[in-house]
């Protein structure tokens, strides 16, 4: 497709020497022969967007900068949520801005894409981890057959693949790749991917809550009704395709909007699309210093995603602040939901609900 402009126009790009050696590092820069480079010694550490101030011009960075690397660990993680496995990022940071996303606080300000141009090292290190996996011996809730990669843990693919041949190469490395399927999770329609030819081995996962809140907080995404349009399409396309309704954010009105919702799914899948659905559900957890850097930019959004009235401290594994909804008040919550999701759309399984 098209470069969507709005959304990401490399001014400056910042590159690991070792970049040039890669004929998809070659290609990525030749799409971009105005752009001013800059090498850095990592990916991961560079000084420039390290800086506080850049909160305040959060989406130009993301517009307007790009980072290319080469990935280094080729590991693969245990999930057993959206994945059997979280397979090694083909990227990492978005051109949209979530006012949510937990990527922000992991890489700097503003987060802008860094894309890995050692996609082959990736295809192949995905090819030997299924390999050595053999046949899945029994379902789970992941899949009922295929052991199951989430290829986008740290960005969004559908976006990656306005920019480079990245996604194209993941889907066409799945369809060889026995007893294994890739997945991952959007808020873009890129239609480009319904040419990629799938074949049932990538799982896409679209992203849903209702649109009066994603205006707010879904910053630089595609609509919520254009992501439900897209999907009988990409049904149609070869591609396995379940919905995501993350992150609930409990408010005042949520009950007729997560109605609506659902009404609006039902009204416009397709009988292939409703026969194949799953979903996930996933209630809000927000982070502290996260919010801290949403009052420079989205403050607004911040009244929908900080709520200590009705939230309370969850610290992770690492050190860090968050705030979830209270566990007493949740499960109810959690429960409510549930139930209007089953009474709307029956048909619908849901995976993991937390």
């Amino acid at each position: 497709m098209a470069l969507p402009r709005t959304l990401i126009d490399p001014r400056l790009i910042y590159l690991e020497p070792a970049v040039r050696d890669y004929p998809r590092g070659r290609e990525v820069l030749a799409r971009f022969p105005d752009a001013e480079l800059v090498e850095v010694a990592s990916h991961w550490k560079i000084a420039q967007l390290a800086n506080p101030a850049l909160a305040e011009d959060w989406l130009r960075v993301k517009r307007e900068i790009l980072v290319l690397g080469v990935k280094k660990g080729l590991a693969m993680r245990p999930n057993g949520r959206s994945a059997d496995f979280i397979a090694p990022s083909s990227s990492n940071g978005c051109a949209m801005a979530c006012a949510y996303c937990y990527v922000g606080r992991r890489k700097g300000y503003a987060n802008p894409i860094s894309i890995f141009v050692n996609i082959d090292d990736i295809t192949r290190a995905l090819a030997r981890h299924a390999a050595k996996q053999g046949v899945k011996p029994e379902p789970n809730t992941i899949d009922p057959v295929d052991w199951v990669y989430d290829l986008g843990e740290n960005g969004d693919l559908s976006l990656d693949a306005a920019l480079s041949d990245n996604v194209r190469d993941l889907v066409a490395a799945f369809r060889d790749i026995p007893n294994a399927k890739g997945s991952f999770a959007t808020k873009y329609v890129n239609r480009d991917l319904l040419e990629y030819d799938p074949q049932g081995r990538t799982r896409i996962r679209f992203s849903l809550m209702p649109e009066t809140i994603a205006k707010i907080v879904d910053v630089r995404t595609s609509p919520v009704s254009e992501r439900i349009a897209a999907i009988n399409a990409f049904v149609a396309a070869g591609y396995e395709v379940h919905v995501n309704f993350s992150p609930v954010i409990v408010h005042e009105n949520w009950e007729p909007e997560w109605k609506a919702l659902f009404a609006e799914l039902n009204d416009t899948l397709s009988p292939a699309a409703k026969a194949q659905l799953k979903c996930e559900v996933i209630f809000l957890t927000h982070n502290e210093a996260l919010h801290d850097t949403n009052l420079q930019w989205h403050p607004r959004a911040e009244e929908w995603l900080w709520r200590p009235d009705i939230q309370e401290t969850k610290w992770s594994q690492s050190g860090m602040h968050n705030l979830r909804y209270k566990v007493g008040w949740k499960r109810q919550w959690l429960d409510r939901f549930l139930g209007w999701l089953g009474a709307a759309m029956p048909y619908c399984a849901v995976r993991y609900a937390f």
